[in-house]
């Protein structure tokens, strides 16, 4: 059958050139072939190729936007279901099909694809069983067959390595799913079995019926090094006894669907949830702070859990916002924030920030001394230094021209009566040791984010201005 839903010429291999603009990347015998076949056919059969969406995970299966001419997203590993149903969420009259391995769903997925099940929004599901990890290098999968060797089972599936994961089986028996059935591609017979499951998979989304599953048995050649009719017989004799075939669950009188609403894109209604207004922030600056860096400058708050050096990261980020400058915020958290090093990296730009991350920055402020040995010597030369001298009693070897600033954060901060605001004390040291951003910016912001909790302003704002006077009279 031609198709439409196939693109004339493939790009996945010579720029869609010559003959291999017209072959798939999939080795030869692969069962991803003929699944593909067979979806785009039940997409033409049911004239739902403009409002369909496909969504592809790592694995063999994730080049399969090279080849559908529909709506295409491709998700994280194992996260696909998750992405399906916030396309299904924002446009219900979509038709979207998760299109997925065995090590992608059943492994790294798992979570994700039982609780889409589970939650039965009307969703088709494409998995494709081979019993291996098929791209990363043969690895066992949750489907792999007990004895079957492969690269990380070498001698073979053992018990101590767990059995293989029936997924239809378990998918069937939730509530949520309406149709869940297990094909094979090894004959004839079977594939029409499988063209005629796939199609009904999307029916019942087109029906708005409810959560589709179909498990596709298929053939993995190149792994089980064999020929592609070996490897039929081999799916014939050893996983069809393990997985066996047939359909799990059908609900044909199933009622339509109930729907969430689709999300809201109305900006008020945002604002609301994020606490903001649509009224302007007065402006304080006259430029970027290009004596700082020429167009895009990187930040560093680093200490340990509870010194609040992600509020600060935050608060410098609303202040470059509130200027018009494009800015970014981007924690870590990890063990080390229950008393080594934890860190945000701050990105401000006059223009766009065209990468988060801060490994080398213009300006470090460290809130203890493991932070200070470790991100002090990643400082650019010419670079800013403020570190709290209460706790941090020495200075690593740092680039030349490194401008080190110590103020004693906690001990400020422990004087007006509470030693959380040490972080405000280091940006107003930061203010007045770099000038990045006028004084009344940094202070708009503290006061925007206090806007709830008004009692605690002068106490954070006698901080910051502790913090300045620690500089300037040093």
């Amino acid at each position: 059958m031609t198709t439409s839903v196939f693109y004339n010429r493939f790009e996945r291999h010579a720029q869609g050139q010559g003959l291999k603009g017209h072959s798939t990347h999939y080795c030869p015998g692969c069962g991803h072939g003929l699944a593909h076949k067979y979806l785009a056919e039940a997409i033409d059969e049911l004239g739902i190729q403009d409002r369909t969406i496909a969504v592809s995970p790592v694995g063999c299966s994730v080049f399969l936007y090279y080849y559908f001419d529909v709506g295409n997203t491709q998700a994280a590993h194992g996260r696909a279901p998750a992405v399906a149903i916030g396309h299904k969420t924002a446009n219900p009259e979509s038709v979207v099909i998760s299109y997925q391995g065995d090590g992608d769903l059943a492994s790294i997925g798992l979570a994700e694809i039982v609780s889409t099940a589970q939650l039965g929004i009307p969703i088709s599901v494409i998995f494709i069983n081979n019993a291996i990890y098929g791209m990363t290098g043969g690895q066992m999968a949750p489907t792999t067959l007990m004895g079957q060797k492969t690269a990380t089972s070498p001698y073979g599936r053992t018990p101590g390595m767990g059995q293989p994961m029936r997924m239809a089986e378990l998918i069937a028996q939730m509530d949520g799913p309406v149709y869940v059935e297990r094909v094979a591609l090894f004959d004839n017979k079977q594939r029409m079995r499988a063209k005629k499951a796939i199609k009904r998979c999307l029916e019942m989304q087109v029906q708005n019926k409810g959560f589709a599953f179909v498990e596709v048995l298929a053939e993995c050649p190149t792994h089980l090094g064999i020929d592609s009719e070996a490897a039929e017989k081999w799916v014939k004799e050893k996983m069809v006894p393990v997985f066996p075939l047939g359909v799990k669950k059908d609900v044909a009188d199933a009622p339509a669907h109930e729907l969430p609403p689709p999300p809201s894109f109305v900006p008020e209604k945002l604002l609301e949830v994020v606490e903001a207004s649509l009224e302007a922030t007065p402006r304080f600056c006259h430029g970027f702070p290009r004596h700082v860096a020429p167009d895009n400058i990187a930040l560093k708050l680093a200490g340990a859990g509870g010194d609040g050096a992600q509020t600060a990261a935050m608060l410098i980020t609303r202040a470059a916002i509130n200027e018009g400058f494009d800015s970014t915020h981007i924690p870590s958290y990890g063990p080390e924030s229950r008393g080594g090093t934890s860190y945000a990296d701050v990105r401000i730009a006059a223009n766009e920030v065209l990468s988060p991350a801060a490994p080398s920055p213009h300006v470090l402020i460290a809130f203890n001394a493991p932070s200070l040995q470790k991100f002090g010597p990643t400082v650019v030369p010419g670079g800013t230094i403020i570190y709290d001298s209460s706790v941090c009693p020495d200075v690593p070897k740092l680039e030349p021209g490194v401008h080190v600033v110590g103020v004693p954060c906690a001990e400020i901060a422990k004087e007006l009566g509470k030693v959380v605001v040490k972080n405000i004390v280091a940006l107003g040291a930061l203010q007045a040791a770099t000038q990045l951003f006028p004084e009344k910016t940094f202070l708009a912001a503290v006061r925007q984010a206090l806007q709830h909790k008004a009692s605690l302003i002068p106490l954070n704002e006698q901080a910051f201005a502790r913090g300045q006077q620690a500089v300037l009279s040093a």
